[in-house]
């Protein structure tokens, strides 16, 4: 079986199917209004204090961030229009409560499921989370508690809930599997911050999966083998060992500068979205924060963060990090992500449309609180501010006026702030990358984004698994642009940095020392294995490495001599 590798590790064990009714097709008899209401109502009761005691769990074993998930989920539990569409189907059609329940809230799953937008199609999860738990308890059913397994398992599940994944066990899950789901799933993220192997999307294949049955589930690959051999689960183990092993191994490099044989130091820094992040970036020693990803606030909530609640969640961020750097882009939302409270208007190409600055010089509302929040959280430690999606020169002096504006207003207030506060931009479009020399005048530092740089160089979509073949790291014009920018940031003395996930490849890491990056950001779990790397290299013979790639005529040839 083939899925999507939502979070890495490898887990060989026992299958636990966790199976879900279906309640709209059940045919309960009619008790008349006020016994119908009446189970509408307690079952409604039974899920709050459920949610509630999730939402603390959370809180106190993960982060604020992650516990707002369930703050969402008790609001969608109590929304007026479920609850007034449900209790008129009991009073009007007299319709038992579950079915009138389940048919309301499978018409708002359905209107979710049908958005082109991943993320907001993803969130149709959220509301049958919801509606399993209100069912269950409606049929006078328990909830499955996966807080106390009496043995080690593998889930396996069409879509396995937030709150499920929150009240784990994680002694006794050894990973979950799913027939739905992606990557940006609550459930995945989740259980990638739990470090819980995951594998997503395998489809009704996972039907086949029986209660007891041994499998290996691998999430690196996204592959699952069902009922292996002795020989298989040997290969796995000694795989999974080898892993640890190597895991390990890398604790030595712990507390080391990152530098070339000759001396040529870099920075090793982490790409963060949550607080929860913040454990794992000092187990593995990053140096920094090369980008924080804002917009995670933002989402599962029906309104905006207010500026106090920003300025917390920053302040918590920037204070964790005990004195690290912290660089936090601005709200890069729009694309394959989207707000439902801001009332975006639907978009042909939301890739090539309002999203990240656009979205903000035109929700100025929006950006003016998030720059006050973040200006005011400098304060607590040394900070940067990086605009995203930047594609010319009036666009950065732009945010630069903003910002500058909204500093002058904390002035006058007499709120502090760090006067020394780096300013930065993504290049991620193809035309800041040409004009480069020029915007390296106006910044501190750099930071490309190659993922999207990719995507808008080579004019393809990345989901597409048509085009894949384009979408591709090691293409010569891509590699091209990248080492422009880095002449023109040298030129001008711009800190260079990278922040996608071209930064930790490991052929490419002598190109992106011999182009002379001063740092690499990347996630956690990848900084001491490049770190040894980079220790291993000389920053000289890179730059004659770099002289060659850039005479390569394909991807291939450039494998090769990387290789090589």
């Amino acid at each position: 079986m083939d899925g999507i590798a939502a979070s890495s590790g490898m887990a060989i064990g026992k299958v636990l199917v966790i199976k879900k009714d279906k309640p709209e097709e059940m045919n309960l008899e009619f008790q008349g209004v006020p016994q119908e209401l009446n189970i509408l109502t307690m079952a409604i009761s039974k899920s709050k204090s459920d949610l509630q005691s999730i939402k603390e769990k959370t809180l106190k074993e993960q982060s604020k961030n992650e516990a707002q998930i369930f703050e969402t989920h008790l609001m969608l539990l109590e929304d007026p229009e479920v609850i007034k569409q449900t209790t008129q189907k009991i009073e009007e059609e007299n319709l038992t409560a579950i079915n009138s329940y389940s048919q309301v809230t499978k018409s708002f799953i359905s209107m979710f499921e049908k958005m082109d937008d991943t993320y907001m199609a993803e969130r149709a999860s959220d509301i049958k989370d919801i509606s399993a738990r209100v069912l269950t308890y409606m049929k006078g059913g328990e909830m499955i508690n996966l807080s106390s397994l009496i043995e080690p398992v593998i889930l396996i599940t069409d879509d396995l809930t937030p709150s499920q994944t929150a009240s784990m066990d994680r002694k006794n899950v050894l990973g979950f599997a799913t027939s739905l789901g992606g990557k940006t799933s609550h459930s995945a993220i989740m259980a990638r911050n739990m470090e819980i192997p995951a594998v997503v999307g395998l489809g009704s294949v996972i039907h086949e999966l029986k209660d007891g049955e041994i499998i290996i589930l691998d999430g690196f690959t996204g592959k699952i083998i069902v009922n292996p051999s002795k020989a298989q689960i040997q290969e796995y183990q000694d795989i999974k060992e080898s892993y640890l092993n190597k895991k390990n191994e890398l604790k030595k490099y712990i507390g080391m500068k990152t530098k070339t044989s000759d001396s040529k130091e870099v920075i090793l820094a982490s790409n963060i979205g949550t607080v929860a992040d913040l454990d794992s970036l000092h187990e593995n020693d990053a140096e920094a924060v090369g980008l924080y990803r804002t917009e995670f606030l933002f989402m599962d909530r029906d309104k905006m963060p207010s500026e106090q609640e920003q300025f917390e969640k920053y302040k918590e961020i920037i204070v964790g990090l005990k004195g690290k750097e912290c660089i936090i882009r601005t709200l890069d939302i729009g694309g394959d992500k989207n707000l439902p409270y801001l009332n975006l208007p639907k978009e042909e190409n939301p890739f090539l449309g309002v999203r990240a600055i656009r979205l903000c010089f035109k929700r100025l509302d929006l950006f003016k609180t998030q720059l006050r929040a973040l200006l005011r959280a400098s304060s607590f430690g040394p900070t940067g501010i990086m605009f995203p999606m930047i594609a010319t020169y009036e666009e950065l002096i732009q945010a630069k006026e903003i910002l500058n504006n909204i500093k002058n207003e904390l002035k006058s207030e007499n709120i502090s702030f760090d006067k020394n506060l780096k300013i930065g931009m993504m290049i991620e479009i193809p035309s800041a990358a040409l004009i480069s020399d020029i915007l390296a005048e106006e910044v501190d530092f750099f930071s490309l984004g190659t993922n999207d740089l990719t995507q808008y160089t080579m004019a393809v979509d990345r989901m597409n698994e048509n085009l894949t073949y384009l979408y591709d790291p090691y293409c010569p014009a891509l590699l091209r642009l990248i080492h422009q920018v880095s002449l023109n940031a040298k030129e001008h003395s711009t800190l260079l940095a990278m922040c996608g996930s071209m930064a930790h490849d490991e052929l490419l890491l002598p190109f992106w020392i011999g182009c002379g990056f001063d740092e690499l950001s990347m996630s956690s779990m990848h900084i001491l294995t490049t770190r040894k790397s980079i220790l291993d290299l000389d920053s000289e013979k890179t730059k004659v490495l770099v002289s060659k790639v850039l005479k390569a005529k394909t991807s291939n040839e450039v494998k090769e001599i990387l290789s090589n």
